[in-house]
């Protein structure tokens, strides 16, 4: 049968069943699997951040996970060149490339492209940084919108994040961010993308959830992140928002009891899932949303 060359996108909210599913996949259309998950890249924390198991990576060839230290920041520009080096190579060898995880920014770029914006100078940033701090959102939101009227309806309001990088690219570069990133495409033909989001139900991906921040804990997390923290990490960067850290080490600090600790990062953890579904609504109407069980779908969605 002539090899029809696709790329499995495969999404969905934590603890879903997305990493069993892929190896499923991997399987059924001789494929390897890419991490699309932007806290599975790093090295120091397996179990707290989910990372497939060592019986996993026997099963089917694993990209791109546990690749950096958590000493490093990890953009989404470097996931993606080391992504599409990937798609390619596997492609290459008439494989199926099958990237699955949760950060929605990841799938985001590989689809629709990245603009190439030249370095924000660290002056500028800090700048930035001070003016925000200083006036609050509502009115640096403004004041941006002054300076930038194209982002009005590109960038939301409570967008901190954004906001400030819209604000010092316009500064910087006397170009809007809309500008840069409406010209910008995927270095791969659309059709060959085949998109699916797990959509499990409320009371079932709870129940998953729990499940796994039970077996978290038997499977040694408390002595990882003890390990983490004695590396004393900088706040600053982005391996520290894994949830999990702070409420461990408030358990170790004696600030919280074991069963409060274990509390909230089950609340955390459902507030990430909420916000995934919130992605998947506004930034991926087009793809095929799914019920883990029902492979039927799942291999209609694939083009099978």
């Amino acid at each position: 049968m002539e090899f029809k060359p696709k790329i499995v996108l495969l999404a969905g909210p934590t603890a879903s069943g997305k990493s069993k599913l892929a190896i499923d996949l991997a399987k059924i259309f001789d494929g390897e699997i890419i991490n699309a998950d932007s806290m599975q890249v790093y090295k120091e924390l397996k179990i707290l951040t989910s990372r497939p198991s060592k019986s996993d990576l026997k099963k089917v060839k694993h990209h791109l996970y546990g690749i950096i230290s958590a000493r490093k920041n990890f953009s989404t520009g470097a996931w993606l060149n080391l992504c599409t080096k990937k798609i390619k190579s596997i492609l290459k060898k008439k494989k199926t490339p099958i990237l699955v995880g949760g950060t929605g920014l990841y799938f985001k770029v590989l689809i629709d492209g990245l603009a190439h914006i030249p370095s924000i100078p660290a002056s500028l940033k800090k700048e930035t940084r001070k003016i925000h701090k200083n006036i609050g959102q509502e009115r640096f939101y403004n004041q941006l919108l002054k300076l930038d009227p194209k982002i009005k309806n590109f960038i939301v309001k409570n967008d901190k994040q954004r906001t400030i990088r819209a604000y010092e690219v316009k500064k910087f570069t006397r170009k809007s961010l809309y500008d840069w990133i409406k010209n910008t495409k995927s270095p791969f033909e659309q059709d060959m993308f085949k998109k699916i989001f797990i959509q499990p139900s409320r009371d079932l991906l709870l129940e998953k959830i729990n499940f796994r921040i039970e077996k978290m804990f038997k499977s040694g997390v408390k002595k990882e992140v003890e390990k983490f923290l004695k590396l004393k990490i900088h706040q600053d960067l982005s391996i520290n928002n894994v949830i999990g850290i702070k409420e461990i080490k408030d358990y170790l600090l004696k600030k919280l009891t074991f069963k409060e600790a274990k509390s909230r990062i089950q609340i955390r953890t459902r507030q990430y899932a909420k916000r995934q579904f919130t992605w998947s609504r506004g930034k991926m109407a087009s793809w095929k949303k799914v019920n883990a069980k029902n492979y039927r779908d799942i291999l209609d969605a694939c083009g099978n």
